[in-house]
């Protein structure tokens, strides 16, 4: 065998830091907003009329150069600027599947570079559980909550079966998972043959759209869209800071146990927070290790104001143990309703809304 070392990140987390980063370094950044429309002057580009999807009121935001940088959402925000425009990528799903991490004990991953249909297939400990993962299939349809096909499912499965420590049945899956890829569109038959590298197109209105690319190189991703963007307004040329810049929470981690290390330096202020009150201590449910002063730390600080982003991409609950996550969701709520000063209705609508979405990371034998 072989041994190599990889990186390994969470990626809402990661997203939150960078967030929380240009608000540092003084951008405003503005959470629950969807864009509407442009604002166009002698046919160029000159703003966005954006909604507030949780008051519903619209607003008006002026600018010298937008960019676009919405993911598998790429088309339908350049589509706004030129209706009927041709696509420009070609969304692939990958699928994961979560287990205990007794099916692969240690802190190694493993790697099987060719499936029977020439995949590649990993199995990655994460937040103490074990990652099974991915699948590379061509969709149609471009959804915020893709869903794992049945195939896609029994595929992981069954490879996984001849690897790990034991023979996991879906009896034993945690959760499932779906993403999808903005691949880079072209004439490759396969998406696994389609390059993940990026490409900026800039529209006869001035949209700058920044398509494809991955999590691994996104530094360089911006790079190229900011510098691109700012030649196409005739801004002031600015050096890149960004090369070496510290995202929020940056501090080494060796020493932090659990999931507690993607909090970084918020550390040792969430701790001061949860001896405000004796039951932020405890745990929002036995099979997960988030404490309900970690819910209230999401609420006060990282812009997290409904049930799902909570235990969706503050924690990671729902990914972890879907079964757990709806369990929690409740007590959630609860919390979030008292840091906001809602009522019992918001509670109930938020259990509800969240259980919705999370139908589709239940397994078959939870659902």
């Amino acid at each position: 065998g072989v041994i190599y070392h990889d990186g390994q990140f969470d990626d809402s987390r990661l997203a939150l830091n960078l967030a929380q980063t240009a608000i540092e370094q003084g951008g405003t950044v503005l959470n629950y907003f969807n864009v509407k429309q442009f604002i166009k002057a002698e046919n160029k580009i000159a703003g966005v009329i954006v909604e507030d999807t949780l008051s519903k009121k619209e607003f008006e935001i002026k600018a010298k150069v937008v960019i676009n940088a919405t993911g598998v959402f790429s088309d339908a925000v350049q589509q706004l600027d030129e209706p009927g425009k041709e696509s420009t990528i070609t969304p692939s799903q990958g699928i994961h599947i979560v287990l205990d991490k007794e099916f692969l004990p240690g802190k190694a991953a493993i790697m099987i570079p060719h499936t029977d249909d020439g995949r590649v297939l990993f199995a990655v400990p994460w937040h103490e559980k074990t990652i099974v993962g991915t699948t590379d299939t061509l969709v149609d349809d471009i959804d915020a909550e893709p869903i794992a096909r049945d195939e896609e499912i029994e595929f992981l499965i069954t490879h996984a079966a001849r690897y790990l420590t034991k023979d996991p049945t879906m009896k034993d899956v945690r959760s499932i998972y779906a993403g999808l890829r903005p691949l880079v569109k072209n004439t490759a038959k396969k998406t696994a043959e389609i390059s993940r590298d990026h490409s900026i197109i800039i529209s006869d209105s001035g949209l700058v759209s920044i398509v494809g690319g991955k999590w691994t190189t996104y530094r360089k991703m911006a790079a190229d869209t900011v510098n691109t963007a700012a030649v196409h307004a005739m801004l002031p040329y600015k050096e890149c800071i960004t090369n070496e810049l510290k995202v929020h929470g940056a501090v080494d981690t060796d020493g932090i146990t659990g999931t507690d290390y993607y909090y970084g330096s918020d550390l040792p202020l969430i701790a001061t927070l949860i001896t405000e009150n004796l039951t932020y201590a405890d745990v929002i449910h036995e099979r997960l290790p988030y404490r309900k002063g970690e819910i209230v730390w999401a609420v006060r600080n990282e812009m997290c104001m409904t049930v799902e982003d909570a235990l969706s991409r503050r924690t990671r609950a729902l990914l972890l143990d879907a079964a757990a996550a709806v369990e929690a969701s409740q007590v959630v709520a609860e919390l979030m309703a008292g840091e906001l000063g809602h009522d019992q209705h918001w509670i109930e609508t938020q259990v509800r809304e969240f259980k919705e979405v999370a139908k589709t990371y239940l397994p078959s034998v939870n659902k």
